[in-house]
């Protein structure tokens, strides 16, 4: 039993729609034929042997019915063609349904669905309810009105209105309505599975944003050198070959450069840059907004002091990773501000997520990694969940007095101030 409940609670929200929607659809079509076992004593008592034949036969046609019915979704769902035992098991079904109301007329008559009405609706609907995901609401009505006038000729032969009319209303309505039920329920599976799709492909898509932009970097810092590396290289080899003395010289500032690519591309890869703070937050609202979350980005860090952001900018990476990789998030805020602490100030990071999945053994590396790395600045990283709410929360000492900063709205930009402004227009507040 523990096994079968942490199995579900691993399933992701489209899967354990999936199968609530299901076995519900399941559930009522099993209950056909103790409906039929209720209508039974009113209308069928004619002949006990046929009575108990025909609730035999029912229960084999909804059986039958459950596993075209399971097709069904699945055709819905996928689009794919129904396979061939799918057709083979619909003709029994079909011919139960005819039969079973066939066998209903000669039963004695009770006013109402409680009598052979309803034996007669109820072997019809069961038929019609199996194929239901897949038929457009006008044909669903179309053999819902062919059920119902079926079952006011078994109320009444010959049919009288004062009789007729009531029973296939009644009849319309239930077998209509169920049936309307079933295909709306596959139009709903369809469009939850159709929303996860859409968010894996926002997903890969932020990741190809983020290695376009990582690569738009490594092209930028690197390309520069490299190319000034080819013309020395050219340039020290011409002066070789003419016997210049000048060629030493050149292949050591080859070496020199070569060397400064190296640390530029280290630069790259630990995302030690100046810029790297302003450059994560507008990384991190891009990646978001591609992954379909909603981003709120308030305050930019830019009087900072360089090794404030770089370190900050390791907390935004991490955090916006995390988000896209760990959550399902429709919103998330990245708040920064200086506040004071002591006789200094410190820096405060927070990254608030809602669409936090349950906790699964100890945190990641990266989480512990990032913990380190400010351990060894003198910050510190928390973390905290309320329901599906996650916040990370970093602070960094600024190393000064609050007071030779300026206040905290000058040194972390608009976000301490509330108000209008870029950080807070409604334009920041969801996906473009």
């Amino acid at each position: 039993m523990t096994s079968i409940f942490t199995a579900w609670r691993r399933r992701s929200d489209p899967e354990r729609f999936d199968t609530y929607t299901r076995w519900s659809l399941y559930l009522i079509m099993g209950i056909v034929p103790l409906v039929v076992l209720g209508v039974m004593p009113a209308g069928l008592t004619h002949a006990p042997a046929v009575a108990a034949l025909y609730l035999v036969a029912m229960l084999v046609e909804c059986v039958l019915a459950i596993a075209v019915l399971r097709r069904s979704i699945d055709r819905a769902l996928g689009g794919v063609p129904v396979p061939r035992r799918g057709l083979v098991l619909l003709a029994p079904v079909a011919v139960l349904a005819a039969a079973l109301a066939v066998a209903a007329l000669p039963a004695e008559g009770a006013p109402g669905l409680a009598g052979r009405a309803g034996a007669v609706a109820a072997a019809l609907g069961a038929a019609l309810l199996a194929v239901a995901p897949v038929l457009r609401t006008g044909a669903i009505l179309t053999a819902s009105l062919v059920a119902a006038v079926a079952a006011g000729f078994a109320e009444q032969t010959p049919p009288g209105v004062e009789r007729f009319v009531p029973t296939v209303v009644s009849a319309f309505l239930i077998v209509g309505g169920l049936a309307v039920s079933f295909r709306a329920s596959a139009w709903m599976l369809g469009v939850v599975w159709e929303q996860e799709r859409a968010r894996a492909v926002h997903a890969r898509l932020a990741v190809a944003e983020e290695r376009l932009r990582f690569s738009r970097d490594l092209h930028d810092v690197v390309g520069r050198t490299l190319s000034a590396i080819a013309v020395k290289s050219e340039l020290g080899a011409e002066l070789a070959r003419r016997g210049h003395d000048g060629a030493a010289e050149q292949m050591l500032e080859v070496r020199e450069l070569a060397a400064e690519a190296l640390r530029e591309v280290r630069g790259v890869v630990a995302g030690y840059r100046t810029t790297d703070l302003a450059a994560e937050l507008a990384g991190a609202r891009s990646v978001l907004r591609s992954a379909g979350v909603g981003t709120r980005v308030l305050g930019d860090g830019a009087r900072l002091a360089p090794d404030v952001q770089q370190t900050l900018a390791w907390v935004v990476r991490e955090g916006a990773t995390n988000v896209v990789r760990h959550a399902r998030a429709t919103a998330c805020t990245l708040d920064l501000e200086v506040l004071p602490a002591g006789g200094g100030a410190v820096a405060r990071l927070r990254i608030v997520n809602d669409g936090a999945t349950p906790a699964r053994g100890e945190s990641g590396s990266g989480l512990l990694g990032l913990a380190e790395r400010l351990d060894q600045v003198g910050g510190a990283l928390t973390t905290s969940r309320d329901g599906d709410v996650f916040t990370l929360e970093a602070t960094v000492p600024l190393g000064l007095a609050l007071g030779d900063a300026g206040p905290p709205a000058q040194v972390a930009g608009a976000a301490v101030e509330p108000g209008p402004g870029p950080a807070h227009s409604p334009g920041t507040m969801g996906p473009r």
